[in-house]
């Protein structure tokens, strides 16, 4: 069972993310029974068939970095997991999609990174809205996420407002003024 980190805690998890093949077409996938976490074209082709499994929490919608978040913006009181796919290092587009499903589409269900999620990125994660952090299964030891865990709190006050504290650190702390 994979390890997770949810809260500031680590737990072990039992979804899997549906990955589609090449050839597979969206709408003719077998989602099994479980937990699943289904790519958003999954979800917009058999809608009316997993819905029952998305409101009963057993069913969860990933985007990729093209995707648009507001294509879900009808179905967030459903969806009680919404995940965001990081596929490599160097793109960032998930963290614009965490933003906007939290600040502009107001979504408050469990916000999940999935992909090749760093370490070195688990604290901008957070700050961007995630409340869950899913590294690739076998990425890091139990000692590596233990760590991880720790390093989360290298920063006591962060300076710039962002999902997790809209308020600057210059509006959050009052100075007094010289004449």
């Amino acid at each position: 069972m994979a390890e997770i980190i949810k809260h500031g805690a680590i737990h072990a998890d039992d979804w899997e993310v549906l990955r589609l093949a090449e050839d597979d077409e969206a709408g003719k996938v077998e989602v099994a029974h479980g937990r699943w976490i289904v790519p958003l074209a999954v979800w917009q082709a058999q809608r009316d068939k997993l819905a029952a499994r998305a409101e009963a929490g057993v069913l969860g919608v990933w985007l990729a970095g093209g995707d648009d978040p507001a294509q879900l913006a009808d179905d967030l009181v459903r969806l009680q997991l919404i995940a965001v796919d990081f596929p490599k290092f160097a793109d960032g587009r998930g963290y614009s999609i965490a933003t906007l499903l939290r600040a502009r589409l107001g979504y408050g269900g469990e916000l999940r990174a999935i992909g090749n999620v760093l370490r070195d990125q688990f604290f901008f994660y957070i700050r961007c809205g995630f409340d869950v952090i899913q590294p690739q299964p076998g990425k890091y030891s139990a000692e590596q996420l233990q760590s991880a865990l720790a390093s989360l709190k290298d920063f006591s006050e962060p300076y710039q407002g962002a999902v997790d504290r809209a308020e600057p650190l210059f509006r959050r702390v009052s100075r007094e003024v010289r004449a």
